[in-house]
């Protein structure tokens, strides 16, 4: 009896080393290599699309171009797609750097001081961040005209904040509590001030949160519709996804110039995230774990 259960266990040990089986292996990689299709082939016939002449496109349809055609790009980088890829990259990069500073300093706020309230605060980031934009936007709009910033890129640095600085705050919140107090008391012990300690302590072991909200904010920032349609209607103060709805012609899509369009307003996020996947998965990881 002794023998058969020992027999039992070392069998089931053995089966536990060898991992899971050919099928489940199999099927793991027709899932990963469907995800991957259909992934790519959107982005890959965008790309294709957009180096290709009209006549290609139009007439003589070819999935590969028959030479490399730049003029999509040309003309849209000489025209009003240069301001408009300036004034997302300036209102990204803006609602980024007002998300990591206020964010850091309401998460360390709410993490380590003791004061009556704070769990109310905690809870209503999270409430703050559960509301759609569409019930926001006229409230807004009521408010950026009162103080003047209507069709103005102030109008958006004002707005923008109001939906990535909660999810910042959150996630600096979970990050923190992952770092030992130990750390910042002996930092305090030695003369350091609060704001000392979370420049010199707690933001340095903090860089893949860092990484996770500051990609955040920018592509939340960067791919943005419905407040930049709203609050800015003029070519001068337009985003680059309100602009890519006027290559939009009465009866006629110009399919060159919106695939190039579309390439150039999706290659910002897609290196940033290429760049830095080892710290968003870090920075995700122990913010789901400790939050």
């Amino acid at each position: 009896m002794v023998g058969s259960t020992v027999h039992n266990a070392v069998h089931a040990h053995r089966r536990m080393r060898r991992g899971p089986g050919a099928g489940w292996v199999v099927a793991t990689y027709a899932a990963i290599a469907i995800f991957l299709v259909w992934t790519l082939v959107p982005f890959v016939w965008m790309v294709l699309t957009s180096v290709k002449t009209n006549k290609e496109i139009y007439r003589d349809f070819t999935f590969l171009p028959k030479e490399v055609y730049w003029d999509h790009y040309e003309k849209l980088l000489t025209g009003r797609m240069g301001v408009w890829l300036r004034n997302s990259a300036f209102v990204s990069s803006v609602t980024t750097a007002l998300s990591l500073v206020m964010g850091s300093i309401g998460a360390y706020a709410v993490t380590r001081l003791r004061f009556a309230g704070r769990r109310v605060v905690a809870q209503a980031l999270v409430l703050t961040y559960l509301v759609p934009s569409s019930l926001l936007f006229i409230p807004l709009f009521q408010t950026v005209s009162s103080v003047g910033l209507s069709n103005t890129l102030g109008a958006l640095l004002l707005v923008y904040p109001t939906f990535t600085l909660p999810y910042c705050t959150w996630m600096m919140m979970s990050y923190f509590k992952s770092i030992p107090v130990e750390l910042e008391e002996a930092a305090l012990i030695d003369g350091c001030s609060r704001l000392g300690v979370l420049w010199r302590v707690t933001l340095p072991l903090s860089l893949p949160a860092i990484a996770v909200v500051a990609l955040f904010s920018f592509t939340q920032s960067w791919n943005e519709f419905l407040y930049a349609l709203v609050f800015t209607n003029s070519q001068a103060s337009r985003t680059v996804t309100v602009g890519l709805t006027q290559m939009l012609g009465d009866d006629v899509f110009f399919w060159g110039q919106m695939m190039a369009g579309a390439v150039m307003a999706a290659l910002p996020s897609v290196v940033l995230y290429t760049a830095a996947q080892r710290l968003v998965i870090r920075g995700l990881t122990v913010g789901g774990i400790k939050g």
